[in-house]
């Protein structure tokens, strides 16, 4: 199993501290994150809390460290330790899955620091190689919707693919359009989601509409309803789940066994949940790629790194953090990238 490859790595936290990054995205909203860097031993490994209220992240640097880190253990005590830390100490979170992610940015932290105290890293401690990793752009349209955006990526870059998230405006001309491009890869549909401001409920002319205009492209999280659920009758090889994966009880949860997952570390909170699932998606034929929640730092590297590992082919929206911005740069790498000359610890 693959935790148990890193789960005897000795790890030593000397102290740690926190860093504030803030950035515009092309989503419309301003992205706060948390960089968690723990200290030992001459080392530092990072992580970085995703959680997307950006009240939490100011609170948490304003008070500064307070977490009971420090100390010697293994990488799998640690993480029990873990279970039995208060990771938000000045309230309850405004959703619990926020409490995965400040997890996670602890628990990747460590993991980074123990492969670099062990002088060595994630893909060597699994006994693979780095790949080419594959990605797509992930883009919100023009409101009212309009392939604007897309055709300009592609007159910057014919070889881009795309992930986007169709919304009742969507009309079959426009989706005759972006077809016709060739480079949609993957739709969101983004019906799972609850209280949250990308909620979309379910929606059977839209579903119709997508299936159909894009035939050969992966489809995410559809709302089964007794309206939607016969329009997937003989497409559910090209259903994604993506918000409920927490784990691998949220895989035997699904209404099939299904044929693809978006992993998205941060959910999952700790490392254990996160490889366990590759492991059962591994053993089950279940195809993977990587999801991204906008990080601003060391967490997208991260999520380079896994995909590296276990998923370089897949459709992953995790491309570089400059595609996000509102002006993206000139100099942006293409798909695919290039893995480390040099990896270490839990970098890219």
């Amino acid at each position: 199993m693959l935790f148990d490859r890193v789960a005897d790595l000795d790890l030593r936290i000397d102290g740690y501290d926190l860093a504030l990054r803030e950035r515009e995205t092309t989503s419309g909203f301003t992205r706060t994150t948390t960089t968690v860097s723990l200290h030992g031993g001459g080392h530092t490994g990072r992580g970085e809390d995703v959680t997307y209220d950006s009240e939490p992240h100011h609170r948490l640097v304003d008070r500064g460290p307070e977490f009971p880190l420090t100390g010697t253990y293994s990488f799998g005590a640690f993480s029990d330790h873990l279970d039995e830390v208060e990771l938000f100490p000045a309230g309850e979170p405004a959703q619990s899955i926020f409490r995965n992610y400040r997890r996670w940015a602890i628990e990747s932290a460590a993991l980074d620091l123990a492969l670099q105290q062990a002088g060595t890293d994630l893909a060597s401690q699994f006994d693979r190689a780095y790949s080419p990793v594959r990605f797509l752009v992930s883009t919100q349209l023009a409101e009212p919707p309009t392939g604007q955006r897309v055709f300009d990526w592609l007159d910057r870059d014919p070889t881009l693919e795309f992930k986007l998230d169709p919304t009742p405006e969507w009309t079959p001309a426009l989706v005759e359009q972006l077809a016709e491009t060739g480079a949609v890869r993957t739709l969101d549909l983004k019906g799972l989601y609850e209280n949250t401001e990308v909620d979309l409920p379910a929606d059977p002319e839209l579903y119709e509409l997508v299936l159909s205009g894009f035939p050969e492209a992966v489809i995410e999280d559809p709302d089964l309803t007794g309206e939607t659920r016969p329009l997937f009758e003989g497409h559910e090889h090209r259903v994604a789940w993506d918000y409920p994966i927490r784990g691998v009880g949220a895989v035997d949860d699904r209404p099939w066994q299904p044929d693809w997952l978006n992993i998205k570390p941060s959910r999952f909170g700790s490392v254990e949940s996160l490889l366990d699932t590759v492991d059962y998606a591994r053993e089950h034929d279940i195809r993977l790629y990587g999801g991204g929640q906008f990080e601003l730092g060391v967490g997208r590297g991260q999520l380079h790194a896994l995909a590296s590992l276990f998923y370089p082919e897949g459709p992953n929206d995790i491309a570089p953090g400059g595609y996000n911005v509102p002006d993206p740069p000139a100099d942006l790498p293409g798909s695919p990238l290039a893995p480390p000359a040099d990896p270490v610890g839990f970098g890219w």
